[in-house]
């Protein structure tokens, strides 16, 4: 087994609760009595261009939701979307053990406005070289484009990187590549996976 030198991770899921997902889509669409029907047929039409940082948050939500007028505000809307970025503490204190030991890049599909507040609100650029998100390269997961960019921004062969996220179709594309990878349940499987791996540990979870 070729020696980890380079560890990416997903951040929505993995690091940090995800961004604007169902489960948060569902959280807005309980707290504005939205049209839950309606708001998805919207956001399954913008999410490629919001993700990849071709449609601004204010775009999207003027296309998503006021479209029509409504009884709260734009601002209202997108101090609850913020609000629901959490961060899962466990495998983030494991990601922050191994910052400094490892060339360590984030992969992730998110867009601009919530990747930004979601690094500076979690301090992730003090754990992170590199942020290959999908709305600074313009490609998302599982797309093979993205995976192999990331490649040629750390200047890493794939065998010597180990690529972490909870989604298989996200792993399955790292591991077409050439990539080592770890599928994310819960930070007690990611650890022990992880040091399988040859990835030194330090920090108990």
């Amino acid at each position: 087994m070729a020696e980890i030198r380079a560890l990416f991770w997903d951040v929505g899921g993995v690091l940090l609760t995800n961004a604007w997902d169902h489960d948060e889509r569902d959280h807005a669409v309980e707290h504005f009595h939205l049209d839950k029907a309606e708001l998805e047929t919207h956001h399954k039409e913008l999410v490629p261009l919001f993700e990849e940082g071709r449609l601004s948050l204010d775009e999207y939500l003027d296309h998503a939701v006021f479209y029509q007028p409504r009884d709260f505000k734009p601002e209202d809307f997108k101090r609850l979307m913020f609000s629901l970025s959490q961060p899962e503490s466990a495998a983030l204190e494991i990601a922050r053990s191994l910052s400094g030991k490892y060339q360590m890049s984030t992969i992730n599909n998110e867009s601009r406005e919530l990747n930004l507040y979601r690094i500076q609100t979690f301090s992730l650029d003090d754990c992170f070289d590199v942020f290959v998100s999908s709305c600074f390269v313009g490609i998302r997961k599982p797309e093979e484009g993205i995976y192999r960019l990331a490649l040629d921004l750390t200047q890493q062969a794939p065998e010597n990187c180990c690529f972490i996220d909870d989604r298989l179709v996200n792993i399955e594309a790292a591991t077409k590549v050439g990539m080592q990878t770890v599928l994310m349940r819960d930070p007690a499987q990611l650890r022990r996976d992880l040091q399988a791996l040859g990835v030194k540990l330090l920090v108990e979870t």
